[in-house]
C-alpha cells in the first residue's frame, strides 16, 4: 500500500510526518512525504531515510522575508492549492492512502488529490485549535476578524466556516472545478471531514469534546468532529551532539537554552541581549539556539554559547531550562526531557501551548511575545524554582511516544 504524507509548514509540521512515515514502513506499507524544499528539512528526512518530495517555495524564505500585504493572499492561497493538488496527485495512488497536516490551503490540496484518485484521505492536526471544539475559540485571522460581541463558543464555530470560506473557498472550488470535483459550500468541514486526528500527547494536550474521551476516539456533537487522538508523532534523533556544545556544556553548570525555533523576530538582537541578561540574573549560564532568528552571542563571554540546529532530545535533558517560542513540537520535547520551560508565545496555536505548560505547573506562559529583561527574569525564577523542576521531571515519565506507531495502525489496519 502506498501512503503519502503531505504537508506545508515548519520543522514541525515536517518531523511528525517523517515519523509516521518510518513507522509505515516498518508495517510494509510505502511512504513517501511531500513538504517544503527547505535544504534542512530535505537533510532531516534523508538522514532518517525517508523519501521527500518538494512542493512549492521554502518556507524559511517565505517566513524570513516581507508580510504578504492582504492582496496576495487569495493568490499565495491558490499556488499551495494546485501545487499540492499536482504533487499528491502524481505520488499517490487509487486505493491508496493521503495523510495531510499544515497550511489549509495545502491540505486542500492534498484532499481534492485524494478525492480525485480514489484515496482514503485523513486529515490529521498537530495542535489542536484548527479542529473545532466547545472548548476553545477557533484562530482569528487579523484581516477578518470576528464580531466583539460575539463569546458564544459554537457560534464563533459557526461564524469561522466563513471566515474560512472567505479566505480558501475560492482558491478551493477553483481547482476542484478544474479537475472535474464538484464545489463544496463548506471548504473547512470538507478538508477536516468529520473524522479528524489529533496528533499530540493527551497528557500535555487532552482532547475533550461531546461523547469524546481524551487519549482515544469517540462520538461527537452536530457541530462537533469525532477526533482520534492518537499522541504525538515523534521522529527519534539518534545524533550526537556537536563536540563544542558538548565541551560548552560539560564546562561547568546546566546553563539555559534559549531559543524561538522557525520565528524570524522583529529584532533578534534585542532578544538575545534580552535572554542573556535574564539568564544570568539567575546566576546561569546561556545556551543560544540560533534558529531562523539567527541568535547571537552578544558580547563573547565565555558563559554563553550559541548552537544551529541540533538535536534538541539529548539537549534538552542536560539544560535547567527551556525558553521557547511554544511549538508543538519544542514543548513536547521539552516536557519529554523533564525541562522546566519558559514560552514566549509568538503565534497561532502557541498561546494555547503556554497556558496548557502553565495549568500543568511544569514551567511559565510568558505574557506577550516581547519580553523584556525584567519579566524574563522573573519568568525564570519562577521557571527555576525548586518545586516547578519537580512537577517538570514527574510529569515527564507519562509522556507517550508510540503516537506514530498507534496511527500507522489505524491507518493500515
Amino acid at each position: 500500500m502506498r501512503v503519502v504524507l503531505s504537508t506545508y509548514g515548519s520543522r514541525g509540521d515536517v518531523e511528525p510526518m517523517a515519523a509516521l512515515a518510518l513507522r509505515l514502513r516498518e508495517l510494509g506499507a510505502e511512504a513517501r512525504v511531500c513538504a517544503p524544499p527547505d535544504e534542512e528539512f530535505a537533510a532531516r528526512l534523508a538522514e532518517a531515510g525517508v523519501e521527500l518530495v518538494p512542493v512549492g517555495q521554502s518556507v524559511r524564505s517565505l517566513v524570513s522575508g516581507p508580510p504578504p500585504a492582504p492582496s496576495e493572499l487569495p493568490e499565495r492561497a491558490a499556488r499551495l492549492v494546485e501545487q499540492f493538488h499536482a504533487a499528491v496527485l502524481a505520488a499517490a495512488e487509487p486505493g491508496g492512502a493521503v495523510v495531510a497536516t499544515g497550511l489549509f490551503p495545502a491540505m486542500a490540496g492534498a484532499q481534492a488529490a485524494a478525492e480525485q484518485l480514489g484515496a482514503r484521505f485523513t486529515c490529521v492536526a498537530l495542535q489542536p485549535t484548527m479542529l473545532p471544539s466547545p472548548h476553545h475559540r477557533p484562530f482569528e485571522y487579523p484581516m477578518l476578524p470576528y464580531p466583539p460581541e460575539v463569546t458564544d463558543l459554537r457560534e464563533l464555530w459557526k461564524l469561522n466556516i466563513g471566515t474560512m470560506n472567505a479566505l480558501f473557498g475560492e482558491a478551493v472550488n477553483t481547482r476542484r472545478a478544474a479537475v472535474g470535483l464538484p464545489e463544496v459550500a463548506n471548504v473547512r468541514d470538507h478538508v477536516l471531514t468529520g473524522r479528524p486526528w489529533l496528533a499530540t500527547d493527551p497528557l500535555l494536550d487532552p482532547w475533550t469534546g461531546p461523547g469524546e474521551a481524551a487519549g482515544g476516539e469517540g462520538g461527537a456533537g452536530a457541530d462537533w468532529p469525532a477526533v482520534t487522538q492518537t499522541g504525538a508523532w515523534i521522529l527519534a534523533d539518534e545524533r550526537p551532539l556537536p563536540a563544542d556544545l558538548s565541551a560548552f556544556l560539560a564546562a561547568g553548570e546546566a546553563p539555559v537554552y534559549v531559543g524561538f525555533g522557525s520565528m524570524p523576530l522583529r529584532d533578534p538582537a534585542e532578544a538575545a541581549r534580552v535572554a542573556v541578561a535574564a539568564v544570568r540574573a539567575q546566576g546561569r549560564r546561556v545556551l543560544l539556539g540560533r534558529g531562523w532568528a539567527q541568535l547571537a552571542e552578544v558580547d563573547g563571554a565565555e558563559d554563553c554559547f550559541a548552537v544551529g540546529e541540533v538535536n534538541q532530545q539529548a539537549l534538552f535533558p542536560r539544560v535547567a531550562a527551556v525558553v521557547h517560542h511554544g511549538g508543538a513540537g519544542t514543548t513536547t520535547t521539552a516536557a519529554r526531557a523533564g525541562s522546566p520551560q519558559v514560552l514566549v508565545p509568538q503565534i497561532v496555536d502557541q498561546p494555547y501551548w503556554a497556558s496548557r505548560v502553565a495549568e500543568l505547573g511544569i514551567g511559565v506562559a510568558h505574557d506577550g511575545p516581547t519580553p523584556t529583561t525584567e519579566s524574563l527574569t522573573e519568568a525564570l525564577r519562577r521557571a527555576l524554582a525548586p518545586d516547578t523542576r519537580e512537577r517538570a521531571a514527574a510529569l515527564a515519565v507519562d509522556i507517550r511516544t508510540d503516537g506514530a506507531a498507534v496511527a500507522a495502525k489505524l491507518l493500515l489496519g
